[in-house]
Formats: C-alpha cells, structure tokens, sequence
C-alpha cells in the first residue's frame, strides 16, 4: 500500500468507522481515539494489507480495539445518563432518532456491533463474521435476537412516537 492508497482509506473510510465506533462508545473523544488506533496499525501494516481489503481490514482493527477499550476502561454507561444532555425539544426526526437510540443501548454490546456492522455498514453476514470472529451462523443468529429486541421495544405502547 502507497501513501496515496493510504491517504485515500482515510479519506474513504475515516467517517464510517467513526460512526461505527461513537454508536458502540457514545463518548467523542473515546472514537476518535479507536479510530486513530485503527488508522495507526494500517500505517504499521501498510506494506501487507491490501488497498482493496483495506475497508475490511480496518474495521476489524477497528472492532477489536473498541473491544479492548471497553475491557481497560470498563465504562458502563446507563441509558439515563446517555440521554440525560439531550435537548428537552424534540423534532420528529430527533423523537425517532432518540427512541432508535434507546432501543439500540438495550442491546448487549455484541449485538449493538453487529446490528451497526450489518444495517449501518451494509457488511454482508461472511464479512461480519471476520471482523468480530463469530460463525456466520452466530452471525445470523444474535442479529436475529437483536433485531427482535429491537422491535419489541420500538413497539411497546411506553415508546410508541
């Protein structure tokens, strides 16, 4: 991989992995720094890793520094205090937003990966699996649960928009 291959990875990839890693953190600084961690390690691979499995490969490192981060820091976030600095107004667009969000901290910290890896990235069932290191079976599986979860809160008469 050549500088400008690298370059471009930031380019391309920089703002998705961000995304991913904020809706799995919730904490700014915490994703930026998982993100930097990622970007670094490709810098140290640059030779090895291919340009194109590039996306992959850094979503991987990603994933997996994020899971080293929860374990060092062990943060534990509760859904009061996530939602507590939110404004008091609501448009509809952000009432939807907050409820997908509270629906999306019920879930383990697995299956809130999986769900942004699959609905969010768009990363087919296979491709999951590598970066997490589950079967694809497991996959399909804890995304299925996930999503039920997901829908029976939605749904419930205390959180209907």
């Amino acid at each position: 991989m050549t500088i400008e291959e690298y370059n471009e990875c930031v380019n391309k990839y920089a703002d998705s992995i961000f995304r991913f890693i904020m809706k799995n953190l919730r904490h700014v600084e915490d994703a930026r720094d998982v993100v930097q961690c990622a970007y670094e390690k490709l810098w140290q691979k640059r030779g090895e890793v291919d340009p194109a499995g590039a996306r992959s490969y850094l979503f991987t490192i990603a994933y997996h520094e994020m899971i080293d981060h929860v374990r060092r820091n062990k943060k534990i976030v509760s859904l009061s205090s996530a939602l507590e600095n939110q404004e008091s107004k609501y448009s509809d667009t952000k009432i939807t937003n907050r409820t997908l969000n509270e629906a999306l901290l019920i879930l383990s910290d697995t299956q809130r990966s999986l769900v942004m890896l699959k609905d969010y990235e768009g990363y087919s069932y296979r491709e999951i699996g590598e970066i997490t290191g589950l079967t694809e079976s497991q996959v399909k599986v804890y995304l299925h649960r996930a999503r039920l979860l997901l829908r029976n809160y939605i749904v419930d008469t205390k959180n209907i928009l």
